[in-house]
């Protein structure tokens, strides 16, 4: 098999893996396709997903279900005031059998970790994802140990109770490829939905439809898809317009890029190519950007909101032809 049709394989694999990845999640959270595929794509990108949503959409129940899709291992932790890095991270435990210390692996040792209300957690605790999340790997007592592959952390905040929390900073923004939201159901949707989960929850009879083999495939299929070099300079234009807008203290760091282009990557996969397309980058943009704007004060007043920024520099940047 030649290197192009060996290459075309590994992407109609991989879209093959997402559309039935995404059919699985339909049998359980009630939500457009497009947005449950979002998290998928996060995952073949190597990122990771915050999503803020009020209680109650099935955001724990989608975490669940795209690790049981993937047949990968799942933990959830749930932040709150008290909780240490320790908790997050794991700790050293004397072993009196064998006379010494011995590493006691904590939740973030999993394939999918969701993290329930990120922002109850003090910012020390807040901070112990950091390494984990960025570096795939944790350090405790000067040991560096290795996260195992694929890692996707899920963070959940609540967008209408702010008391007691620890706002994320922007640095640890930064780090979730995407902000997403699930939303409300349509009347029927929500309708089916109530009759299922008070008789018998399709969680529970949920089939994994791949395995760690084939999501490690699909992630290499998505990492070498070609972007060209016009895409890659939009993708700069698009970023240098965010930072040029008056309305913006802060605009898309250089890390939003590569996140984008890593997002525009895993859709073109989705979508059964091995090239990026600059209508990938556009459709992935408005989940990938807004959270790593800061605005203006003025502009907040205004009534300006970090997404209508996102469209104007979509709307204003040239695409290549």
């Amino acid at each position: 098999m030649s290197g192009q049709a060996a290459t075309a394989a590994r992407v109609t694999e991989a879209a093959d893996l997402t559309d039935r990845v995404v059919a699985n999640l339909g049998t359980v959270v009630h939500a457009p396709a497009e947005t449950l595929r979002l998290p998928l794509l996060c995952l073949l990108a190597e990122g990771h997903v915050l999503v803020e949503d009020v209680p109650g959409v099935g955001k724990t129940v989608l975490a669940k279900a795209l690790a049981r899709s993937l047949d990968l291992s799942f933990a959830r932790m749930q932040f709150t005031p008290d909780l240490l890095p320790a908790d997050v991270t794991g700790v050293n435990v004397y072993d009196q059998r064998a006379g010494g210390f011995r590493f006691r692996p904590g939740p973030v040792f999993a394939n999918v970790v969701l993290v329930d209300e990120i922002n109850r957690a003090s910012p020390k605790t807040q901070s112990a994802l950091l390494e984990a999340m960025q570096e795939t790997q944790v350090t405790v007592d000067g040991v560096t140990h290795r996260l195992d592959r694929p890692f996707l952390v899920i963070a959940t905040q609540n967008p209408v109770e702010y008391e007691g929390t620890y706002p994320l900073p922007e640095a640890q923004l930064d780090r979730f490829a995407v902000r997403m939201a699930i939303g409300y159901p349509p009347l029927a949707e929500e309708a089916r939905m109530l009759a299922e989960q008070t008789t018998e929850p399709p969680l529970d009879h949920l089939r994994p439809v791949a395995g760690r083999t084939e999501v490690t495939a699909a992630i290499e299929a998505a990492r070498h898809v070609f972007v060209e070099e016009s895409v890659n300079r939009y993708t700069v234009a698009l970023l240098r317009h965010t930072r040029d807008d008056e309305r913006l203290a802060l605009g898309a760091s250089p890390r939003s890029g590569v996140a984008l282009l890593r997002l525009a990557k895993a859709r073109a996969v989705a979508e059964r190519r091995d090239f990026v397309l600059p209508d990938d980058v556009r459709a992935v943009a408005p989940t990938v950007l807004p959270h790593r704007l800061l605005l203006a004060p003025e502009a907040v007043s205004t009534g300006l909101s970090a997404l209508q920024a996102v469209h104007d520099a979509l709307d204003a940047t040239p695409v290549p032809v």
